[in-house]
C-alpha cells in the first residue's frame, strides 16, 4: 500500500548538527541501560522489599528487553532515612537486600547474559550512621575526625546562630546543631539533603583518599561503573556565603536553558560561574576530584564509566563534568525537563549534541528516575512542578493518563532514535503512571516531613512495580507485602498481561531497543558522538529528522500531520500509535526506513 501525501512539495531541506572530537566506539557511548531502584524492583523473600536475590531472578526479562546494562540504585548498608540515600558502610551490602556473596551472584549472572552492572556511589554525604560521622562526634572541636565533615561555629554570641542561611533541598535549615558530651550546645554540621546525612568535606585529602578505596573495592568485585550521586555538590563555594535562591528556581538546578545562538567551540576549563550558581552547587573544583577518580578507572582493564548526576544548566557548564579525563557520562536533565513542544525539544537536542560534541562525549538522555514524576504523567501535567516535588491528590493540574501514556510512548520513541546513550527507569517500559493516591500515613520520602506535607515527594515513581495480574504484591514478590502500596488497577500494566501482546507499551520498547541496535541508532551519524539530519517542511509542531536510515517523525500538535510522499506500509518500522491513516495522528511518533 502507498500513502500518497507529503507534508511539503519539495524535497526537504537538511541540516546537519555535529562537532565532531573523536571517534570512540567504547559500549557506554551508545547504551541502552535500565535503572534499577532496589526495594521497588523484585522481592524473594515476600518482607515487601526489593532485594539482590529478586534483581537475580528477573534479570532474563531484562535481557529480553535488550538493554545493554543495569543500574542499581543503592543497596549498600544504611539506616534507610532516604531509602539508602544515606550510606553507613560504602563496603557491604545492607540486610534488606542480601549480602555481599548474593551481589556477586547478581553480577556474575548479569555479566553472562551480557549486561553490564553500575552501582550507585554517594559521595557528598554519608549516613549519621557511619562510623566516620560517630568518630567525628566523639572527637573535640578542631580534630582530624571532625575536618572529615563540614562542622562549623555558628554566629551571635554562644553560637546559636547558624554559620549561613542555606536552606535543605529537602526543606528547612541546612544546618543542624549538636550537643556536646557534657551537654552543652555544640558545633554546626552542614547537611544539603536531611540532617541525618550529613556532607563531608572534600577538600579534606583523607576524604578524597578513602573514596578511591571505596572505588577499588567494587571494581575489583567486577563493576562496570559508576552514577555518581549529586556530582555537582561536593564542593562548596570558600567561606560559605548566604545565599537566597531565586523565586523561580528548582530544588536542584540553577539558571535558564542554553540554546545554539552565541556558542563558541569548545568548553572554557576556567569559565567563571554564573552569579545564579548556588555556592553548593557546580564550583570548579569538583573537576579535580572527578579526575582523581578517572585515574582510579583507568587502573581496571576494559571500560568502565562514571555517569554524573548533576542539575547543572545550562548544557555548556555540564559538558565540564564529560571531558576526556574527567567522567564519560551525564544525565541530560535539560532534556528530561523540557515541556511538550517540539521548538522547545529540537533546541534541547541541538544543544546537547553540540554542547557534548565539543569535549566529544555522547549526550546522555534521560525522560524518568527515582526522583522525578514520571514521564507517563509529568508530560500531561497542566501546572508547573519542580523537580522533587512530586504531585498527590491536592496538587494543581493534575495529568490526564490517556494523554500521559500516548505522550510518553512518544517520547520515548524519540529518545531511543537520539544519538548518545538512553537511561530507562524501572517500569516506564510498562507504561506505569506517578502513583498519585499514596495515602499520607503510607509516605515516606523525607521532602514530605520535611515540607509538612507542602510537598508530596518521591515515592509516587518508587512504588514497587507489578510483575503477574491477580499475584499477591503482582508478582513482586510471593506476598502481598509491598513497602509502599500498589494501586488496586494495575492489573493492565503488568508485565505478563503485556508480552507478546501487539501494541502494548512492553512490545513498543522491545521493538524500539530492537530496531536501534540493528540500525545503530545510538551512534548516530558520522561520530561517536553521533550527529542528527533535521527535516524542515513539517511545521513548528513536528520534530523530524533522520540518522542512520531512519526517518523519525514526531507530532507534539493538536492535528494529524501528513506523511512524506509514497510512504508504504512496509516503511513503517515502529508508530507509537496504531496508525489507521495516510496522516500522523498527534502526540505520536513514527519510525520510517529512510530510501
Amino acid at each position: 500500500m502507498t500513502i500518497e501525501t507529503s507534508p511539503d512539495p519539495d524535497v526537504p531541506e537538511v541540516q546537519t548538527l555535529g562537532t565532531v572530537i573523536g571517534t570512540g566506539s567504547e559500549w557506554w557511548r551508545s547504551a541502552v541501560i535500565y535503572q534499577i531502584y532496589p526495594r521497588s524492583f523484585a522481592d524473594s523473600d515476600g518482607d515487601g522489599i526489593g532485594d539482590l536475590p529478586g534483581i537475580t531472578a528477573r534479570l532474563d526479562s531484562l535481557s529480553d528487553l535488550g538493554v545493554d546494562a543495569i543500574w542499581l540504585s543503592p543497596f549498600m548498608t544504611s539506616p534507610q532515612h532516604d531509602a539508602g540515600y544515606d550510606v553507613a558502610d560504602y563496603c557491604d551490602v545492607d540486610p534488606l537486600f542480601g549480602t555481599l556473596a548474593d551481589f556477586d551472584r547478581m553480577l556474575a549472572r548479569a555479566h553472562e547474559l551480557d549486561i553490564r552492572v553500575i552501582v550507585d556511589l554517594v559521595p557528598n554525604h554519608t549516613s549519621w550512621d557511619h562510623k566516620w560521622f560517630q568518630e567525628a562526634l566523639a572527637a573535640p572541636e578542631g580534630s582530624p575526625e571532625r575536618d572529615r565533615y563540614m562542622f562549623r561555629d555558628g554566629k551571635g554570641p554562644n553560637g546559636e546562630e547558624m554559620p549561613n542561611n542555606w536552606e535543605s533541598v529537602f526543606g528547612g535549615p541546612m544546618w543542624e546543631r549538636v550537643t556536646n558530651p557534657d551537654g552543652t550546645p555544640g558545633q554546626w554540621y552542614l547537611h544539603i539533603f536531611d540532617k541525618s546525612q550529613p556532607d563531608l568535606n572534600w577538600e579534606n585529602p583523607w576524604v578524597r583518599e578513602r573514596f578511591h578505596d571505596i572505588l577499588r573495592f567494587w571494581l575489583d568485585r567486577g563493576v562496570d561503573g559508576f552514577r555518581v550521586d549529586v556530582a555537582h555538590g561536593l564542593i562548596k563555594e570558600e567561606g560559605l556565603p548566604d545565599y537566597t535562591p531565586p523565586a523561580d528556581a528548582g530544588s536542584m538546578g540553577g539558571g535558564a536553558s542554553d540554546s545554539l545562538v552565541g556558542l563558541e567551540p569548545g568548553i572554557d576549563a576556567d569559565a567563571t560561574l554564573d552569579p545564579s550558581t548556588p555556592p553548593y552547587w557546580a564550583q570548579d573544583g569538583v573537576h579535580e576530584i572527578y579526575r582523581g577518580w578517572h585515574r582510579v578507572l583507568d587502573e581496571y582493564e576494559g571500560e568502565r564509566v562514571l555517569c554524573a548526576e548533576a542539575w547543572v544548566e545550562p548544557l555548556t557548564k555540564l559538558a565540564r563534568w564529560v571531558r576526556p579525563d574527567e567522567m564519560q557520562q551525564a544525565f541530560n536533565f535539560t532534556y528530561l525537563s523540557a515541556g511538550w513542544s517540539a521548538p522547545e525539544l529540537r533546541s534541547v537536542i541541538d544543544t546537547s549534541i553540540h554542547a557534548f560534541g565539543t569535549v566529544g562525549a555522547p549526550s546522555t538522555w534521560v525522560l524518568s528516575n527515582h526522583d522525578v514524576v514520571r514521564h507517563a504523567s509529568r508530560l500531561a501535567l497542566t501546572a508547573e512542578n519542580l523537580q522533587g516535588a512530586g504531585i498527590g491528590p491536592n496538587s494543581p493540574g493534575l495529568p490526564d493518563p490517556v494523554v500521559g501514556l500516548r505522550r510518553a510512548r512518544a517520547a520515548t520513541a524519540v529518545m531511543l532514535a537520539l544519538p548518545g546513550s538512553a537511561y530507562i527507569y524501572q517500569g516506564e517500559e510498562l507504561g506505569l503512571p506517578e502513583v498519585i493516591d499514596l495515602p499520607d500515613s503510607a509516605r515516606q520520602d523525607p521532602t514530605w516531613f520535611r515540607t509538612n506535607g507542602e510537598k508530596y515527594g518521591r515515592d509516587g515513581c518508587r512504588v514497587p512495580i507489578p510483575w503477574e495480574a491477580g499475584a499477591p504484591s503482582y508478582g513482586f514478590g510471593p506476598t502481598a507485602a509491598s513497602w509502599l502500596p500498589q494501586p488496586g488497577d494495575w492489573d493492565g500494566f503488568a508485565r505478563d498481561q503485556q508480552s507478546g501482546v501487539a501494541g502494548s507499551t512492553l512490545e513498543l520498547y522491545r521493538l524500539a531497543l530492537s530496531l536501534r541496535a540493528r540500525f545503530a541508532l545510538g551512534v548516530g551519524t558520522g561520530s561517536g558522538t553521533g550527529t542528527v539530519e533535521w527535516l524542515s517542511g513539517y511545521g513548528p509542531d513536528v520534530i523530524a529528522f533522520r540518522t542512520n536510515g531512519v526517518t523519525v517523525i514526531s507530532n507534539l500538535g493538536a492535528a494529524p500531520v501528513e506523511l512524506p510522499v509514497e510512504t508504504r506500509t512496509e516503511d513503517v518500522l515502529l508508530c507509537s500509535e496504531a496508525l489507521t491513516e495516510p496522516a500522523l495522528p498527534t502526540d505520536t511518533t513514527v519510525w520510517l526506513a529512510s530510501a
